[in-house]
């Protein structure tokens, strides 16, 4: 029997982490009919999805289908987006439904998802691209259509907060195949003008094929590259277009809109009045310590008796320069004293002074020098005359001038014994006024005994 088999579970679980990871299947977007809806008590739709040939188990939970704005049906033909999965417990795959429309706009949403990744990679939704909205414009462009109740709305609005700054209209389509292109150049148009301080962009609510034009990449193009601020004001609250994305500022409504492209005048009018009492209040509080100060120096004694003042000042001022003076001179004579024993001690280390006395102690030790190698030297020619007397007195050459002699064998070894010079070998005689060359002819060997020689020839 194998061991290495797999439990149902494991497989369930390795079949489930293939699929999960599978990108294809996570994401996907699905066209189908439903059929057995069925919604629990706690809000979760349980459902199958299903065409001419295939079925598919479905699941909604509660946290996604909240935001539907249609109820499910059977028979329905919906258009959904969501992750492929395993039910584990039932070793069956389903859908994970994220998102569902019905299917006369699906197509519309999958435009619209996949033009919002688009701009999102390339930028168009990022904070550092977005313009400051002026806080009191001079000017605005209102882009829009003429006849809708959103003009008037923010006419209306704008009129009402601040009635000073100049609106201008730019009529254009807002639905229809041609709005996109008629929305791109009325704010193409307002930049070239560069007469405006800030642009609304929007028209009223409407269903999504309605607001279309503002889903169009033509249109987030025109509102990316404008120099001019843009407030996107299109449709109701919880209509989100692409425009409202790239747009500087989205507004909920083109009521808000207004609001946020101008501030209130009344409002306004009561900052400045309130700006107006605190500056008079603080220019009130500052007279009145001003008042205060001048009254405090007039009752002064500076006010009152001046020249008595200026006197007493005189009189601390000679007083002040006296004792300074004092005080100067006296620093002046310690500084002085120091300087001098400086002085001094400069004169008794300064350099030509040791130089002097460095050459007075070079002379003595030359004169002792002198004078020890004079008695080293007599003392070494005393003792090489004492050896000399020696030496001559010990020279063989003084020997013989008292009539002694060297005697030399063949091999100029000196003859101290009859044996050093053998019979019938040549010896030599050194004397006092040569050398005598002889030859040996026979030898006797004499022994000195207590002042006597006995001889014995050999």
């Amino acid at each position: 029997m194998r061991q290495d088999y797999m439990s149902v579970s494991d497989l369930t679980r390795r079949i489930k982490r293939l699929i999960d990871q599978d990108s294809i299947l996570q994401n996907v977007w699905l066209r189908a009919e439903i059929s057995n809806f069925k919604q629990h008590s706690r809000g979760h739709m349980y459902f199958t999805l299903k065409d001419d040939k295939s079925r598919l188990n479905t699941v909604m939970f509660a946290g996604n289908n909240r935001f539907l704005t249609f109820r499910p049906e059977n028979g329905m033909s919906v258009f959904v987006r969501g992750d492929i999965s395993v039910y584990e417990p039932q070793g069956q795959y389903q859908l994970y439904v994220k998102e569902m429309q019905p299917d006369g706009i699906g197509n519309l949403y999958l435009a619209y998802e996949e033009l919002k990744k688009k701009l999102e990679i390339a930028g168009y939704f990022s904070r550092e691209h977005k313009k400051d909205i002026p806080l009191m414009p001079k000017s605005i462009a209102v882009v829009t259509s003429p006849t809708g109740a959103a003009v008037r709305d923010i006419i209306t609005t704008i009129e009402r907060r601040y009635p000073i700054t100049k609106i201008t209209l730019l009529p254009v389509l807002v639905q229809g195949p041609n709005a996109p292109s008629s929305i791109a150049r009325a704010i193409q148009q307002a930049n070239i003008a560069n007469t405006f301080d800030v642009m609304i962009v929007g028209r009223g609510g409407g269903s999504l094929e309605e607001l279309w034009a503002f889903n169009e990449k033509i249109v987030a193009d025109a509102i990316f590259h404008s120099v001019i601020p843009i407030i996107s004001a299109v449709g109701h609250e919880t209509d989100i277009t692409i425009s409202d994305f790239v747009a500087d500022l989205r507004a909920p409504t083109p009521t808000a809109a207004a609001e946020l492209a101008v501030p209130d005048i009344q409002e306004i009018k009561k900052k400045i009045l309130d700006l107006k009492r605190r500056l008079i209040n603080g220019m009130d509080r500052k007279k009145e310590i001003q008042y205060d100060q001048l009254r405090y120096l007039m009752k002064s004694y500076a006010f009152r008796y001046p020249r008595q003042l200026l006197e007493q000042k005189e009189q601390e001022l000679d007083r002040v320069v006296e004792t300074l003076t004092k005080e100067m001179m006296l620093k002046i004579n310690r500084q002085s004293d120091v300087l001098q024993q400086y002085t001094s001690r400069l004169k008794r280390v300064h350099p030509e002074n040791r130089v002097i006395e460095e050459r007075k102690r070079i002379d003595q030790y030359r004169e002792l020098l002198i004078k020890s190698m004079k008695q080293f030297l007599f003392n070494k020619e005393r003792n090489y005359s004492v050896l000399l007397s020696k030496l001559d007195v010990l020279s063989p050459l003084n020997m013989m001038n008292r009539g002694y002699s060297l005697v030399y064998n063949e091999n100029d070894q000196l003859v101290k014994k009859v044996k050093d010079a053998k019979v019938d070998t040549n010896i030599t005689i050194r004397v006092q006024d040569g050398r005598l060359n002889c030859k040996v002819q026979n030898s006797t060997f004499e022994e000195l005994s207590y002042g006597k020689w006995s001889g014995k020839n050999e």
